[in-house]
């Protein structure tokens, strides 16, 4: 047997070896490795967003000039790295299937750090993270005529209160598995919450309404941290750091956690539509200023709307917040025609890969989860996540309430 026939057989749970080529896993962590290494979403984040809010809101500053901190690593060395990688020689279908498709998704990303600010972000953006179908937009403009405004609740969870609500739910998840990574960091640089690698992330200025601080600990850690500790123990390390395209169905599947603990509010889903029509807009060629009159119009509150359409004109457009509906919209599809959920958990893939991550399972060569998220264990979970597959999106939340 050759060196590049051998195979790799390693002790892991379940006991079974990979049954992939040594080389055809070196080429894998080589891609994780420098998917892993980039701090995209930290790095086409503005680092002076709080700053410019307030002047912004008071009529002082009509198109933000946001600023963006240091490139941690040079676009040109990651390209270089990525080219060295030789997916060619890939001898297993399905992975060499799913490593080139990544490989592409990384090589745009790299283009997009150079790109931060000019004309050129906002087309790398859009393809990778598509546009707005006619069908979407309809969607969006049906939750937010259909779906009314709630009032804005005084109850909040600040920043290091809920970092200490994600301590107590990663030592649930430490119950299951003792031997896992997962941190929490309370930061000056980052919008929100939100989650790089192994670390929770939370916006020091954060203020979460209490009402909704379970349904975003199992949308951030019961989903995004659950599946990176799955995917990162598996033979297959893109898993852990997200296979091509993985985004729209990891904030899918997070949005259907919030359903399935019942923290999903008219608020969350009227922000969800918000985000696809602002990208809309700025497709458009609607003005930063423009985007945000037309959220208040529509009865969000100035502090919300400047935050939704930061998001998407950070960088110089950034399309990828109408993924959290349309991967929504394609999950309930999912619940409705299959029902099974489970190997979505195994790691950070498409919807689109499930056939293929699906047969590497069957085939032995990946392991079973290690954890298991939080809100499966929820008594009406099932019965939430039915009635939402079979509701209209605009009847989902007073369906949740009912």
């Amino acid at each position: 047997m050759s060196e590049e026939d051998a195979q790799v057989s390693t002790d892991r749970p379940g006991g079974a070896a990979t049954g992939l080529a040594a080389g055809d896993l070196a080429v894998d962590h080589a891609l994780a490795l420098l998917s892993s290494s980039m701090r995209f979403l930290l790095d086409v984040t503005p680092d002076n967003a709080d700053e410019i809010r307030e002047p912004f809101l008071a009529g002082e500053v009509d198109e933000p000039e946001f600023s963006y901190r240091e490139l941690d690593a040079d676009p040109d060395v990651l390209d270089a790295m990525l080219n060295f990688i030789a997916f060619d020689a890939v001898a297993d279908p399905a992975l060499g299937s799913l490593l080139r498709a990544k490989a592409r998704d990384v090589r745009l990303q790299i283009e997009m750090l150079r790109a931060r600010g000019t004309a050129d972000f906002k087309n790398l953006s859009l393809e990778l993270y598509g546009s707005v179908t006619p069908a979407l937009r309809e969607v969006a403009e049906h939750l937010l005529s259909d779906v009314p405004p709630e009032a804005p609740r005084a109850d909040s969870v600040d920043a290091e209160e809920f970092r200490k609500l994600a301590l107590a739910e990663f030592d649930y998840y430490r119950e299951q598995d003792g031997d896992i990574a997962m941190n929490a960091e309370v930061r000056d640089d980052v919008v929100g919450v939100l989650v790089a690698g192994d670390t929770l992330m939370i916006s020091q200025s954060a203020h979460i309404a209490r009402e909704r601080a379970n349904a975003l600990l199992q949308h951030e850690v019961g989903t995004h941290l659950v599946t990176q500790v799955n995917g990162a123990h598996q033979p297959i390390k893109l898993l852990g750091a997200g296979l091509a395209r993985y985004d729209e169905t990891q904030e899918g599947l997070a949005v259907l956690a919030e359903i399935a603990c019942g923290g999903l509010t008219r608020s969350r889903l009227r922000q969800l539509a918000a985000r696809v029509l602002t990208v809309d807009a700025m497709l458009a060629g609607a003005s930063f200023r423009e985007a945000f009159n037309a959220l208040t119009a529509a009865e969000f509150t100035p502090a919300s709307a400047y935050t939704t359409v930061m998001r998407v004109y950070r960088g110089g457009g950034f399309t990828k917040d109408a993924i959290y509906l349309r991967g929504l919209v394609d999950l309930l599809a999912h619940v409705r025609e299959d029902g099974n959920l489970g190997h979505l958990w195994l790691g950070k893939f498409a919807l689109q890969d499930l056939p293929l991550v699906r047969d590497l399972a069957e085939r032995g060569i990946l392991a079973p989860a290690r954890l298991t998220p939080r809100y499966v264990t929820e008594p009406f979970m099932a019965e939430r996540l039915t009635a939402a597959a079979d509701a209209d999106l605009a009847s989902l939340v007073m369906t949740l309430e009912s």
